[in-house]
């Protein structure tokens, strides 16, 4: 800790605290922040330590389905198969290294991603506040923190206006804590840090006011810092992703050790084969049922979206995150700056009565009531904070009022800052010889509290039909789509400065009402449309006033009548629920609710009630993704499925509450990234269907060798070549599909649907599996044909070839015959793979070049199997490794009709199943 002064730091004033911290009242200059910043190293922790790579290449060499592979490998070793137990121990090791490192380079690009949203500090920087990233921050340096603020470094305060601080992070107790700026006597009680009130410490959060304090410790000598090393880290679940390919992995384990034990007892029993014979071929179908490249074209899957997702402006922070939003089926949405453009600007305002000067005292009073300020730059003036506020302080710009004029001839003297609650703001400002209350806020609430109106003449009484004409006011104004704040006045004397806010905010003079517009983002309603057309809710969570939120709702398509209506907007009562009526509602009825209507507003929401709409969503089963930007969203953020947190105008505490940040604050970003997380899902069932496909052509030969003592169309090696060399490439580029034209045209995934159900292991196995197994075995029995083989003679050639007996000649024609056999299983799969692209749609419809650009993974995995193909049957050593042999180029012409009849079967099969 750099500190001169021989006294704690709580125990100084702030002139001392300065001094101490070789600091100035204006902060550092830029020169002065560069040399500690070199001296002290940046404001960051350590990263969190991980578990050692070799642990985690361990845990990819070492699962369910490796250990499978392993003991296969070992029982061709005592089958006296030494090169064919190499083989698969040298697939093990192979899948492992790739495993390992495609996670490596996810968790590497979520890394990178996490450090596009540095935590940003607003910090007084030669004489001007500036924004830099925290890690910049140094010892002695002014910050400025207000509500949702995450405090990035511990701080003396110097000045505090109604400040709170969340200390779950270092107390567990989510409870805020007053905070002020007064010194601390040095001889009082022993007690920690975080029980200093003047101090404000790294991690935890700004509840509600605002204030200014100085850095005094950064990085790890933080409280934070201190404690790190010693808070254990949670262990993280499964995802449902994890647990979806475990049962996966289990479920094909299963098959496959079960296919091995029978073909073992069969080929023992029926064919006469001895012990050891037998266990080669029951590893050989072992082998054949395992999808070795499952797990890497997974995790690369995975990786692929998350990257494609971040160009589109969405960021994931966990990676689960993106399969659970294939299943959203509810949007709980906020207004401002994701429905809306973020662009507040001064529409319109309302006074008591049209008297000249009326208007600039209405501008006037809303702008010293603010906490914006103007920042100037080379571009000139730009105004800086809540959207809401800076409007104000640009239309008071443009008519000729200067703001900072205006808060030097009227210091501000107090300030209770804007409650989600009170829903308003007061200052307390000297105007003059005499002190003077301005309050801004929500009219409903704020026109109640008022019992004069400011006339030309001075203040009058207000009575209740002035009140019902300012209602009235608001809600035309409402109506419009504009939010609306109503701004009173008090004068008083020096009790403005030490009366509690209840009696404070009392017999008020309204001077008037300000109305603002936000417009609607132009590509909004295409994507409310898209959502009801997907079969997903989209539900308006905001605190603005119901008629505001209703004709936003109306103007972007989300309530009836759509864009255009000629009717005007009225209220709605149960299309639009307000706060306090959600209040009167139980949760039997809050469900009922949510069960039978769709297109909903809650409006005027505070945290808890917005909370427990999420809660009430999930208990009716729906995956349920919610947005926010402030401290208070946290909560809701927390116990959606999916939380979405907005990247510009979210606070600190909202996006470590998120899954996902949005670094636009676009509701349409929303559901691309919804689109994409479904493309996720179906792309792995799409690759699984393709993976599993190629199991059967590889199983039958060995039943055919059981059931019609022929010899085996394929041996071991030529099914792990297919399995980690012509397959590999094809998947991989499956599961980088880009999503379907139609994904947003089917209803949400079911959250307890599995991904390995009925439909694709009947479709996997006993459709597209059973045509390319029998044209696999045809395609071998026609090679020995055509050399005048028949059936009857290839029986009596089996022992030869089975005890490895048989001649040369015989040799030849059983690897030409092998090679036709691999080669249209090769060619099967291209079928597979064209079928796979979609789930609807016919194959024969996405053969045009277009479609093809989008996945250029796809034609170079293509190319790939092609070549390796070539170079199996061609290249002598590889074709004496994998007993293969040339055969005739005319057996091609009918071996190529392959992919074509698994297309148009399946292209009928769509059309049946499609079918209305």
């Amino acid at each position: 800790m750099l500190l001169s002064a021989s006294e704690p730091i709580w125990s100084l004033g702030p002139d001392a605290v300065v001094a101490g911290l070789l600091s100035a009242p204006e902060g550092l200059s830029g020169a002065e922040a560069a040399l500690r910043l070199e001296r002290f190293g940046p404001n960051r922790l350590p990263p969190p330590k991980r578990r050692s790579l070799a642990l985690r290449l361990a845990d990819q060499l070492l699962h369910f389905m490796a250990i499978l592979l392993w003991v296969a490998g070992a029982l061709a070793f005592a089958a006296g198969t030494p090169e064919l137990g190499l083989a698969i121990w040298a697939v093990v090791l192979l899948n492992g290294l790739f495993s390992f490192w495609q996670e490596f380079q996810a968790e590497r690009t979520l890394e990178a991603l996490t450090h596009a949203l540095p935590l940003q500090v607003r910090v007084w920087r030669d004489g001007h506040l500036a924004e830099i990233n925290a890690a910049e921050l140094v010892i002695g340096d002014r910050i400025t923190l207000e509500e949702g603020d995450q405090v990035p470094a511990d701080a003396r305060l110097v000045s505090a206006t109604e400040l709170s601080v969340d200390l779950a992070v270092l107390t567990g107790e989510a409870v805020p804590v007053a905070r002020h700026a007064e010194p601390i006597p040095p001889d009082g009680p022993a007690m920690p840090m975080r029980e200093r009130a003047n101090l404000v410490l790294a991690g935890t959060t700004v509840a509600a006011g605002r204030g200014e304090a100085f850095v005094y410790a950064t990085a790890s000598d933080t409280e934070f810092g201190h404690v790190a090393s010693l808070t254990a880290a949670t262990e993280r679940g499964a995802s449902t992703l994890e647990r979806q390919v475990g049962r996966i992995v289990r479920t094909i384990t299963t098959i496959a050790l079960l296919m091995g034990l029978v073909t073992f007892g069969l080929s023992l029993l029926f064919v006469g084969m001895g012990p050891l014979e037998s266990l080669v071929f029951a590893v050989g179908i072992l082998v054949a049922n395992v999808p070795e490249g499952l797990l890497p074209t997974v995790t690369l899957a995975l990786a692929i979206n998350v990257q494609r997702m971040a160009r589109r402006r969405a960021l994931v922070r966990r990676l689960s995150a993106v399969e659970t939003l294939g299943s959203v089926s509810v949007i709980c949405s906020d207004k401002t700056g994701t429905l809306t453009c973020n662009r507040m600007a001064l529409q319109a305002t309302w006074l008591p009565t049209e008297e000249p000067g009326l208007d600039l005292e209405l501008l006037e009073a809303a702008c010293l009531c603010s906490n914006a300020y103007l920042l100037r730059s080379a571009d000139g003036l730009r105004s800086i904070g809540d959207p809401t506020e800076t409007a104000l302080v640009q239309a008071a710009l443009e008519r000729g009022l200067a703001l900072e004029t205006l808060q030097a001839e009227q210091p501000r003297r107090r300030e209770l800052p804007f409650d989600s609650r009170r829903r308003r703001m007061s200052v307390v400002v000297q105007h003059g010889e005499q002190l003077l209350l301005l309050t801004k806020g929500a009219p409903s609430e704020l026109i109640g509290l008022c019992r004069a109106e400011l006339t030309g003449r001075g203040a009058v009484p207000l009575d209740d039909e002035g009140r019902r004409r300012a209602a009235a006011a608001n809600d035309a104004l409402a109506r419009q789509g504009y939010r609306v704040l109503a701004v009173a006045r008090r004068p008083g004397s020096g009790s403005l400065l030490t009366a509690p806010a209840e009696e404070l905010e009392q017999n008020l003079t309204l001077v008037g009402l300000v109305a603002l517009y936000d417009p609607p983002r132009p590509e909004v309603p295409e994507a409310i449309r898209l959502c009801h057309q997907a079969g997903i809710k989209v539900t308006m969570v905001t605190g603005d006033y119901g008629l505001t939120a209703q004709a936003i709702a109306h103007q972007i398509g989300l309530l009836d009548p759509p864009i255009g209506a000629a009717h005007p907007v009225h209220a709605d009562p149960v299309r639009v629920i307000q706060g306090d009526h959600l209040d009167q509602i139980s949760d039997v009825q809050l469900r009922q609710l949510l069960r039978h209507r769709s297109r909903l507003v809650f409006a005027r929401m505070a945290p808890e009630q917005k909370l427990r709409l999420v809660r009430s969503y999930r208990s009716l089963g729906e995956v349920v993704a919610v947005t926010g930007d402030g401290v208070n969203d946290a909560p809701a953020l927390r116990a959606a499925d999916v939380g979405v947190a907005m990247g510009l105008v979210g606070t600190d505490v909202a996006r470590e509450a998120a899954d996902i940040v949005l670094t636009d604050d676009n509701f349409a970003t929303i559901v691309t990234a919804v689109r994409y997380g479904r493309s996720v899902v179906a792309n792995i069932a799409k690759f699984l269907t393709y993976i599993l496909a190629s199991n059967v052509p590889e199983i039958l030969p060995f039943l055919a060798m059981v059931v019609l003592r022929i010899p085996a169309a394929l041996t071991v090696l030529q099914i792990l070549a297919v399995d980690l060399g012509t397959d590999l490439l094809p998947a991989l580029g499956l599961g980088a599909e880009p999503p379907e034209a139609g994904l947003m045209r089917q209803p949400p995934r079911p959250r307890d649907r599995h991904l390995l159900d009925r439909h694709l292991l009947v479709r996997a196995y006993l459709f597209l599996g059973l045509i390319e197994g029998a044209l696999s075995l045809s395609a071998y029995l026609l090679a020995w044909q055509a050399q005048g083989v028949d059936a009857l003679t290839l029986r009596h050639l089996a022992p030869s070839l089975l005890d490895g007996s048989a001649g040369a000649d015989v040799l030849d024609l059983q690897h030409q015959a092998s090679a036709a056999a691999f080669t249209t299983i090769v060619l099967g799969q291209l079928g597979v793979l064209l079928a796979c692209r979609s789930e609807r749609q016919p194959a024969l419809s996405q053969l045009g070049l277009a479609t093809w650009r989008a996945n250029p993974l796809l034609l170079l995995g293509i190319g790939a199997e092609t070549l390796l193909t070539l170079a199996l049957i061609t290249v002598p050593p590889l074709a004496a490794l994998f007993s293969m042999a040339p055969f005739p180029a005319a057996w091609l012409g009918w071996m190529g009709l392959t992919p074509l009849v698994i297309v148009l079967a399946d292209d009928a099969r769509k059309r049946w199943w499609h079918a209305p």
